[in-house]
């Protein structure tokens, strides 16, 4: 199934479709920061990552079929799954200042290796335990707008090339099962993974266990194959393998008037 079709049956947890005000915001990511001028190189080393990057609009993506609200504020959301680490560190900046959004939570959800997201086992073929849970929660970002978020290199499933789906929401309230509520959401949108990556992930245990094809960014019909500026991670191996698994960066700028 691709996010373009219709929602798959309702799991355990109420399944939320994009309010109009979610699709009409703008959102941005930051481009890499530029080679330090001789008026700026004295004072490189100790700028703020956020007030160094150069801010670029561009358009959110689609929420797709699989959000479930509800879900945990935790920095590890990976459970028993099986797959290779991925530490994410994404950076919260305001669209017009550039300057870090403390206090926002980043929220994402995606697939298993399997390509199977919790709530909807089996829609990708594959039969496994489904808790409702699994890949999916999100922590608030610290006064310098980093959300720290550890999870496994996700899979694929059929239409669709391996993503990452996020939101950003401000103002929420953490509520004693450790979820939160309420809150303005500010962003929706995907990250995305360097195909020459993944296809050496996809050849490995436990992805090469997908039955379903997989599709490439040009093949997807989601992804614009604008870079950066859609989302695409920044990868950084952990080891020699790619079983050690990798760390992935972004800078997402949010419209936040």
């Amino acid at each position: 199934m691709t996010d373009k079709q219709a929602t798959p049956p309702i799991g355990r947890r109420t399944v939320l479709i994009a309010s109009g005000a979610t699709a009409a915001t703008l959102a941005v990511s930051a481009a890499a920061p530029a080679t330090p001028t001789s008026a700026t190189a004295g004072t490189a080393d100790t700028a703020p990552v956020a007030a160094a990057a150069v801010c670029t609009l561009t358009k959110e993506m689609t929420e797709g079929p699989y959000y479930l609200d509800g879900q945990y504020v935790r920095s590890d959301i990976s459970e028993d799954k099986t797959g290779f680490p991925l530490q994410l560190t994404l950076t919260v900046v305001d669209d017009d200042t550039c300057a870090p959004l403390p206090d926002a939570l980043v929220e994402i959800w995606h697939c298993d290796a399997l390509g199977e997201y919790s709530g909807f086992v089996g829609n990708n073929g594959h039969n496994e335990p489904d808790n409702g849970t699994f890949l999916r929660g999100g922590v608030l970002t610290g006064s310098d707008g980093v959300a720290r978020i550890t999870s496994v290199y996700p899979g694929w499933y059929r239409g669709r090339c391996v993503h990452i789906h996020l939101k950003v929401h401000t103002d929420v309230t953490l509520t004693p099962d450790g979820s939160f509520e309420g809150g303005q959401e500010l962003h929706t949108g995907q990250l995305f993974f360097d195909e020459t990556i993944t296809a050496r992930v996809g050849a490995l245990s436990p992805y090469s266990a997908n039955t379903v094809p997989r599709t490439t960014l040009a093949q997807d019909g989601i992804y614009d194959d604008g870079g950066a500026a859609s989302g695409l991670l920044t990868l950084t191996a952990l080891g020699s393998s790619p079983t050690a698994g990798y760390a992935g960066t972004l800078t997402v700028g949010v419209e936040t008037s």
